[in-house]
């Protein structure tokens, strides 16, 4: 493509990623389906295509949308749901590799079992993205989201090590079990300690950090960095990504201004969008080239593999799920139950007997049908050399996975989680963080007591008294709050009138404000820059009223 037309191929695919998030809000359905559909359409009509170049997408696109994924998720939460989060990210991908990779290599004929785990290792690790998206929009309980999340986050690392070791089986001599799994542990362990080096040389930059455009840098560059770390000493660099990013997200409140943080937030949400609309369309593209590279295959070949890898795709997960919930608790593979606590109080017992809990059927169902594949799943497969046997029979194996779990799976899960009747306790989660916001103004008042101890003069005690007033308004709020979360009968959070009319009031006073200022800058009495830093401050307070929209 001449520059020109990359340009024009560049505008084009963010107008249709935009389009496609303006059809997904209104019709419910997933962005990254609709995406795969738009770039299937493209593809299939006269013009040039944007061949997937796996090694780009795996260096430049897969490290930044993990990194920002483990930035949003819960180091806490992953680590109460451990071995609910191994069980899916490693054992059910190990699981799923190597039945693959034996069915490949007895029902296809000149099929290696190397070649053979090497598609099982494309195609095991499940992207969130999708599955993310609609269960948050479906209300998803936040404990199949943290599950969803943490096995996405580490799948992909499993994965991309056993590939790693697959593909050089499959130059090499043959694919020995005891060496394969030597090589998966020291490119685990490895990749942990790279995220570790990474994640505390970030910290280190702390007083760099204060500078949200300084910031913003270093947070952009942290992925590339821990992956490329990693991938120089030959472990895996995509779980340095991972670990760096949930670290430096745990530790982020304590080692970063406000303002970093906000504006942090806005960029990764940015990247995301773009990347993950990217990589959605890209995936659609890529049906004319695999398609030619079925030639020299006959029908009942490609059946064979196609159905191998489908079939052990679609049921190996929820028998997983299934067969993990008959095993006694003491084994610690059954899925659903937390890390237990310290019971030393009957709250703390009462925890404990809760978090014992297998997943229910419900949830069993949900999790087993959020499995869609996505671009890390083709960009995988096609890092195989062409000295691999049956190539072309591969790609197009984990071409329809993807499409069969992205559309498939992807459409219907909205549905399914409906149907299912799963929703978040919405009545909890507002009672949580109602108590949490009581317990920082009560904080906040007793550190007023403690300056109030100390010597100071009379404009000092004005403030102290002032800002008393203001916390204890606002506490005596949470509290009114909290006492009508009490008094809830339902799951979803009641709505107060007195409430309600403060939000209307001070959203239309925000207006007025903003109006005003418009005002005076096109009377000539406010210079752009001064209404820019004001309206600033006016979408900061607006920022923090609740969404009614």
């Amino acid at each position: 493509m001449h520059v020109e037309e990359t340009l024009l191929f560049i505008l084009a695919a963010v107008a249709v990623i935009i389009a496609m998030r303006w059809i997904a809000e209104r019709t419910g359905l997933p962005a990254a389906a609709l995406l795969t559909i738009a770039g299937i359409t493209y593809a299939v009509l006269p013009g040039p295509n944007v061949e997937l170049e796996p090694e780009l997408i795996m260096t430049y696109v897969i490290p930044p949308l993990l990194y920002s994924a483990a930035l949003d998720s819960s180091l806490l939460d992953i680590r109460r749901h451990l071995r609910t989060v191994i069980s899916l990210s490693v054992l059910l991908v190990l699981a799923t590799a190597l039945l693959i990779g034996f069915g490949i290599s007895w029902w296809v004929g000149g099929a290696t079992l190397a070649a053979g785990i090497a598609l099982g290792a494309a195609v095991a690790p499940p992207d969130p993205v999708a599955a993310l998206a609609v269960g948050r929009r479906a209300g998803l309980p936040g404990k199949l989201i943290t599950l969803i999340q943490g096995e996405g986050l580490l799948n992909d690392a499993t994965a991309l090590t056993i590939l790693t070791v697959a593909i050089a089986a499959a130059d090499g001599d043959g694919f020995s079990f005891p060496s394969a799994t030597a090589k998966f542990f020291i490119m685990a362990v490895g990749g942990v300690i790279a995220g570790i080096v990474v994640a505390y040389a970030v910290r280190a930059l702390r007083p760099v950090r204060k500078d949200p455009l300084s910031s913003n840098a270093i947070s952009l560059a942290t992925p590339l960095a821990a992956y490329v770390l990693a991938e120089s000493v030959h472990v895996s660099g995509v779980l340095a990504v991972v670990i760096a990013g949930l670290i430096i997200g745990h530790d982020s409140s304590r080692h970063s201004i406000a303002a970093s943080r906000l504006q942090t937030t806005a960029v990764w949400r940015l990247v995301d969008f773009l990347l993950e609309g990217l990589v959605f369309l890209l995936i659609g593209q890529q049906l004319p080239a695999v398609v030619d590279e079925l030639s020299n295959y006959s029908t009942t070949t490609i059946a064979t593999a196609v159905g191998v890898t489908v079939g052990v795709t679609l049921l190996l997960r929820p028998l997983w799920l299934i067969l993990t919930q008959l095993l006694p608790r003491s084994l610690h593979l059954r899925l659903g139950g937390e890390t237990l606590v310290e019971a030393d109080s009957p709250e703390a017992a009462e925890r404990n007997r809760d978090l014992e809990k297998a997943l229910n059927g419900r949830e069993v169902t949900a999790l087993s049908w959020a499995g869609t594949r996505g671009v890390i799943s083709l960009a995988a497969i096609f890092t195989l050399p062409d000295s691999v046997p049956n190539r072309g029979l591969l790609h197009f194996c984990a071409f329809v996975v993807v499409l069969v779990t992205l559309l498939g799976q992807g459409l219907t899960f909205a549905p399914l989680v409906r149907w299912l009747g799963l929703r978040a306790n919405k009545t909890d989660e507002a009672r949580e963080r109602n108590e949490a916001r009581a317990a920082a103004v009560e904080a906040a008042i007793d550190r007023l007591d403690d300056i109030k101890a100390e010597k100071h003069d009379h404009v000092e005690d004005v403030a102290i008294d002032h800002m008393r007033r203001q916390l204890e308004v606002r506490l005596e709020r949470y509290r009114r709050r909290l006492d009508l979360l009490d008094k809830a009968d339902s799951d979803q959070v009641p709505l107060s009138p007195q409430y309600e009319a403060a939000l209307m009031v001070r959203r239309m006073t925000i207006e007025a404000q903003r109006e005003e200022l418009l005002r005076w800058r096109d009377a000539g009495n406010l210079n752009d820059e001064g209404l820019r830093i004001l309206e600033r401050e006016l979408d900061h307070e607006e920022r923090l009223l609740p969404d009614r929209s």
